[in-house]
């Protein structure tokens, strides 16, 4: 229990790590007090601390609600560095580069598949690899997948999986400019050759569930959501190809430590300044598995689609099943932000967390222009999901981030301790949930109670006035790896 780190409370939603010793920026928590409680069960705010130690760091070391122990930097933990005079750490984006969350709404509302739905998650399952090691039902060629690396969601889509207005509605178009699959070693690009197209392991997920409540009927109508609404939820990233990303350059970037002098007050936070080659090599390959990871989804996307229409026997016309939006939730990325009154363009780091444009952001598609970015919540496989939009408040305080989750509250090894001798399946079934797991091992890690409730979570961004709520959904078929 992390008691030892002082918090000054500053509102409801907000408290402070004074800035002390060698932290070069104070620590910001998004909490309420309930969720606090849980926070400082384990060593993420420390983590926050160290985190503010980094060269080059702006504003704040922040932290969402959903915060928890990561490597390095904590889990919903978003840090900005100057992009001449700071560094990249690639535990401030994590092993599973741009793991994100994809929406889809269809034609459907819940009475039409209701009684359907064990038919409909035996299919995904079938429909959709799944599971640790999980293989893609496509074997890419050492050019096609450097084409992955470079065209990202594109190449997805030239190549039959999907439409135009998918890309429209996937954050930064489907693709980071500047890959370099110079910079990803023979390792990564052999782990990622098998596996693009399969959603993996873990709390990774396809959801099939309904618009269960509207809080913003203007901005749900721009979205194209309404009430009982069936809706699509896919949660992946780079699979094993992002992990060898960051496993590769977190050796780099720890001689690079060494060499330039770097005191860190924990090694996991190796880094390298902007300037030099291996940040930018890192970043290079970091755009690969992005663009990967975007690529990987489109594929999931159409084997739904596909999938749906077969199982339900609708034309793809009568399903209608459309992008809302796609955003990426472990990245870094350059963009310019307000810093004490000044335009600064940073490095902003956001591991398990969203970015969260206001609108009239000029990097949003022209249909969401004028209400702010889409922001998609997943829950647990129990409970509800929420959608939210960005506000002007997350650009002044957060760089334009909020959460990405509920945020795991028990240890898988815990999790399966407190699933012993009990049917996850029937349990969840009697809650109007029908879920399939490759193994039992995933389900009872995963059981609702592993993760905080999903609603305070969101109580506390949209209180603290960096997103808005506008609906939840509600999950009534699920399938994990």
């Amino acid at each position: 229990m992390d008691e030892k780190i002082k918090l000054q409370k500053i509102d409801d939603y907000r408290w402070m790590i004074p800035q002390e010793g060698k932290m070069r920026v104070p620590g910001m928590i998004y909490a309420d007090a309930s969720l606090l409680e849980e926070i400082r069960l384990d060593q993420a705010l420390q983590q926050v601390k160290n985190v503010a130690e980094l060269p080059g760091i702006v504003k704040y070391s922040l932290a969402m609600p959903d915060i928890h122990w990561g490597y390095g930097f904590p889990i919903g933990g978003v840090a900005a560095t100057d992009a001449e005079e700071g560094v990249i750490s690639p535990g401030g984006v994590g092993y599973d580069i741009n793991c994100g969350v994809r929406l889809l709404a269809s034609n459907l509302f819940r009475k039409d598949i209701q009684e359907k739905m064990k038919a409909v998650v035996d299919a995904l399952m079938a429909g959709v690899p799944t599971g640790v090691g999980s293989k893609g039902r496509i074997r890419l060629s050492h050019q096609d997948e450097e084409k992955v690396f470079v065209q990202g969601a594109r190449w997805a889509i030239e190549h039959g999986y999907g439409t135009e207005t998918d890309l429209e509605r996937t954050e930064d178009g489907g693709c980071l400019k500047g890959s370099n699959p110079d910079a990803v070693s023979d390792i990564a690009k052999k782990r990622g050759k098998e596996q693009l197209g399969s959603l993996g392991s873990g709390n990774h997920f396809c959801e099939v569930g309904f618009v269960e409540e509207v809080y913003d009927e203007k901005i749900a109508q721009v979205l194209g959501l309404e009430k009982d609404l069936i809706t699509v939820i896919i949660h992946c990233g780079s699979r094993g190809f992002g992990h060898q990303v960051c496993d590769d350059y977190l050796k780099v970037m720890a001689r690079v430590v060494a060499r330039e002098g770097i005191e860190l007050p924990d090694r996991q936070l190796a880094c390298a300044p902007l300037s030099t080659k291996e940040a930018k090599d890192y970043i290079g390959a970091m755009r690969c598995a992005a663009n990967y990871a975007w690529a990987n989804r489109q594929m999931i996307t159409h084997w739904v689609r596909e999938t749906l229409q077969k199982v339900l026997d609708l034309s793809p016309r009568d399903l209608g099943l459309r992008m809302i939006y796609d955003v990426c939730h472990n990245i870094a990325k350059f963009e310019t932000h307000m810093v004490n009154g000044k335009e600064r363009k940073l490095c902003v780091h956001r591991k398990g967390a969203t970015r969260a444009f206001p609108a009239g952001h000029e990097v949003l598609p022209d249909v969401y222009r004028d209400v702010g970015q889409p922001v998609l919540i997943p829950g647990d496989m129990g409970r509800y999901s929420f959608v939210l939009v960005g506000t002007d408040r997350a650009m002044e305080e957060t760089f334009g981030s909020t959460c990405h989750g509920a945020g795991r509250r028990m240890s898988r090894a815990k999790a399966k301790r407190a699933s012993r001798g009990r049917d996850i399946v029937k349990e969840l079934r009697d809650q109007g949930v029908e879920v399939r797991g490759q193994g039992w091992r995933t389900l009872v890690e995963e059981i609702p109670e592993a993760y905080k409730d999903v609603a305070k979570v969101v109580n506390v961004v949209a209180g603290a006035g960096i997103s808005k709520i506008v609906a939840k959904l509600k999950p009534i078929g699920v399938i994990k790896g």
